[in-house]
């Protein structure tokens, strides 16, 4: 294996706002926001850590600015920008990989809408329905792109070169080498998705490959993105998000999570 994965499995948090119904408007038959960027966008230490989750945010940067300034300008976090989310919302630290464990999703978007990620902060997120295409496509086409977690078939190990499109193999090996996470920045005509990993724009997954692996998938605010557009997610005024991310904030989350993700904060202090 050449790169690496690092999605922890998903959790269930009932605070997070839902959307399962699409407003049904027309959509172009395609989009790729990733048009005229650069080919290579770097991996986003994602070749040595399991970081997927905040090289995922990373590229997720890149895409809102490049598209927010008219192709003018990409912002890009550094490697020490995304290893310090890495230690903030994953628990890693930095030379210990007994701690290189990977990210819950959930998790490090509630801490991204708290702590700047390269002097972004996240205006808010909601979960979207993952079986709902229209709803999917939407979300894309409204937010630039759909933060997406995934299960990863072991067949993929032969389809890590960019250009790869993933599809269902009911004949290679099925059985799951861990979790990801990317960001999904485009539809096609065919249906396929692409997506950023790996420091590629030049990945696709098929419809069935999503049915079959996507079990989350995130509509992202961007305020950049929003003043550049005027689209946000489901079309909910910012006022609106904040309002669903205080009340997110504000009522219990899942206990037992928090405790481990505090838990690897404490062992960083004590390594340090």
């Amino acid at each position: 294996m050449k790169h690496k994965f690092g999605r922890k499995p998903r959790i269930y948090d009932p605070r997070v706002p839902k959307i399962t119904k699409p407003k049904g408007i027309t959509l172009p038959a395609s989009v790729n926001y990733t048009s005229g960027m650069p080919s290579d966008l770097g991996m986003a230490l994602n070749n040595s850590l399991g970081d997927c989750v905040e090289a995922a945010a990373c590229h997720s940067v890149q895409v809102w600015s490049f598209n927010a300034s008219g192709g003018k300008a990409m912002v890009t976090p550094t490697d020490a920008q995304v290893e310090q989310a890495y230690e903030q919302w994953g628990g890693y630290v930095p030379g210990n990989p007994n701690t290189d464990n990977g990210t819950v999703i959930q998790v490090a978007l509630q801490d991204w809408l708290k702590t700047a990620f390269d002097a972004n902060v996240l205006a808010g997120f909601v979960e979207i329905d993952v079986t709902n295409w229209q709803l999917v496509q939407e979300t894309i086409f409204e937010c630039g792109l759909i933060f997406i977690g995934m299960n990863v078939p072991a067949y993929i190990e032969n389809l890590e070169s960019p250009g790869s499109i993933w599809d269902v193999d009911p004949t290679g090996d099925n059985s799951s080498i861990g979790g990801h996470c990317v960001a999904a920045t485009g539809y096609q005509k065919n249906s396929n998705i692409n997506f950023i990993t790996w420091g590629s724009p030049d990945y696709q997954l098929t419809q069935a490959f999503w049915n079959a692996n996507v079990d989350e998938a995130y509509a992202l605010a961007d305020t950049d993105w929003i003043a550049a557009t005027g689209a946000t997610p489901a079309g909910l005024t910012l006022a609106q998000l904040e309002a669903l991310m205080a009340s997110m904030q504000s009522q219990p989350g899942p206990a037992n999570q928090r405790r481990r993700h505090r838990h690897h904060r404490r062992n960083k202090r004590q390594a340090s």
